[in-house]
């Protein structure tokens, strides 16, 4: 086919969800060009470097890998001849005061684990296992599919995992039936905050989260996982598909309900037979749909994860003893939660996540020298907290917490370099509300609730990323960026035979 026949794809935001799309659809056959505003591929996936560190901006860890993998396999390559993947085991350090658990997907290990912390409770674990896997299995295949209309709720796939979805229970109470220890239940639920939500408002489905952990691991990526997206812009620039750097879009433009391209901040306008947007969903809701945009008023109705106050720290020596990944949890974690939740009061007793990747990974500080991620859940930008005000004092709370609930007792005197992102500044990188984790995912806001990947009364124009089904997290953006392909394809009559690795893992659930 020559490439003046190909149908167009122009991508907007070259992302995890965006650069998914534009593999897959490069590799069937489209003429695929993305358009980037920054300089760098990634979007919050991608890398913040400076004084020879060199950070994640966002996601620090891989889970679901199988989910990366089938992206990469379909287009005729493996991920791991682009990228180092490093299975972790531990994984994480909790710690509540002076009690500490490490978690393993090695099950045998987390058996021994549970049950030296926390003496007879390895019963609940093992029902916890066998019952979410099961759970697992049901919902995942839902996952997989767009939700275009009410009647997809008619899949028998749906059908099937309609109990586990149409519930008022939450993921909290879901640990409830398998553990009595509040830390313990902590150590299943904490990953609602990978969706930006309390456990103890989070939707009973997402109990499943956990268990993807414990059952299938979690992954580093040497170099850090921004690794992962400037693998996929190699690919991408492998099968033909264009990537054009420092090009902001404007605007989408229409003809009717019909997409008909983009115009650039610059003036350029691309012509497109389908467009797909990776830009944050509110943003993009708001500014880039010209005739189309929603108004503020109506976008601020909708709920929105928290947000996050990141510390990047260049620090002069390494904490060998100090773990890969450490979660410090707030003395009074729910009254925490429940400050985060508010979107007003910011709490000085907070959670605290620390990754600590120079204990494995020698690419991403100086020699000599070791790089800190450090992230507090914190309120979002909804009611205009001012940030600037407190930045640095709020920092050093963190700082100092650090200090007292670590083996990193010299930390301040060992910075050597420093970075700082509030709510605040999220907000001003095109983060709606500063919302890192985008959309909540409320039952009201999910599966046909949530914005659809084919953008409900337009032909042509797409979804991809956190804000659209799904949902947010890696494994969910790469699906998204799947469901769309398949959507482009399925409107243009174009055949495609995907990858399937998921089902295996399912049937080992």
């Amino acid at each position: 086919m020559s490439a003046d026949k190909r149908k167009h794809i122009v991508v907007v935001g070259a992302g995890p969800g965006g650069l998914t799309a534009a593999m897959l659809l490069a590799h069937r056959g489209f003429r695929v060009t993305v358009v980037e505003k920054d300089d760098r591929v990634g979007g919050r996936n991608a890398e913040l470097a400076f004084d020879g560190f060199s950070f994640d901006v966002g996601p620090t860890f891989l889970h679901q890998k199988f989910g990366l993998d089938e992206v990469f396999e379909e287009t005729g390559a493996r991920s791991g001849d682009y990228l180092e993947f490093t299975d972790l085991n531990p994984m994480t350090r909790l710690t509540w005061g002076d009690t500490s658990l490490h978690t393993y997907s090695d099950l045998p290990r987390m058996e021994e684990e549970i049950e030296r912390v926390f003496p007879g409770s390895l019963d609940g674990f093992r029902r916890y296992m066998s019952e979410q896997g099961a759970k697992f299995r049901r919902i995942y295949p839902c996952l997989q599919r767009p939700y275009q209309s009410v009647l997809s709720y008619l899949s028998p796939a749906l059908r099937r995992a309609l109990p586990d979805v149409l519930t008022t229970r939450t993921v909290h109470d879901v640990l409830g039936d398998y553990y009595q220890d509040e830390r313990l239940k902590l150590a299943f639920t904490f990953q609602a905050k990978y969706l930006g939500m309390s456990p103890w408002h989070c939707p009973a489905l997402f109990s499943i989260l956990s268990f993807t952990e414990y059952r299938f691991g979690v992954y580093h990526v040497r170099g850090g996982l921004n690794r992962i997206s400037l693998a996929m812009a190699d690919r991408l620039a492998a099968l033909g598909g264009e990537l054009r750097l420092g090009s902001p879009v404007k605007q989408l433009t229409f003809a009717g309900k019909t997409a008909t391209g983009v115009e650039l901040a610059g003036g350029e306008r691309l012509a497109a037979d389908a467009v797909v947007v990776n830009a944050d969903y509110g943003h993009a809701a708001t500014t880039l749909f010209g005739p189309h945009n929603r108004t503020d008023e109506e976008m601020r109705r909708r709920r929105f994860s928290c947000s996050t106050f990141m510390l990047y720290l260049g620090i002069d020596g390494i904490y060998p003893d100090e773990p890969h990944h450490h979660i410090v949890f707030a003395d009074d974690y729910r009254k925490n939660v429940e400050d985060i939740q508010s979107e007003r009061r910011v709490s000085d007793d907070m959670s605290v996540y620390v990754r600590n990747s120079s204990v494995i990974d020698p690419d991403v500080a100086p020699a000599g020298k070791s790089g800190l991620y450090v992230l507090v859940p914190t309120i979002n930008a909804r009611h205009g907290f001012d940030w600037d005000a407190i930045r640095d004092e709020y920092a050093d709370k963190v700082l100092c917490r650090i200090e007292r609930r670590t083996g990193m007792k010299d930390l301040r005197k060992r910075i050597v370099a420093k970075r700082i992102i509030t709510p605040r500044d999220w907000e001003g990188r095109s983060v709606y509300l500063g919302a890192t984790f985008n959309l909540a995912h409320t039952l009201g806001q999910m599966l046909y609730l949530r914005p659809h990947n084919r953008l409900g009364g337009f032909r042509n124009c797409y979804l991809v990323g956190g804000g659209t089904h799904p949902g947010s997290g890696l494994p969910t953006i790469y699906e998204s960026g799947k469901i769309s392909a398949n959507l482009i394809c399925e409107q243009f009559g174009v055949p495609y035979r995907p990858v399937d690795l998921a089902s295996g893992f399912l049937k080992e659930a």
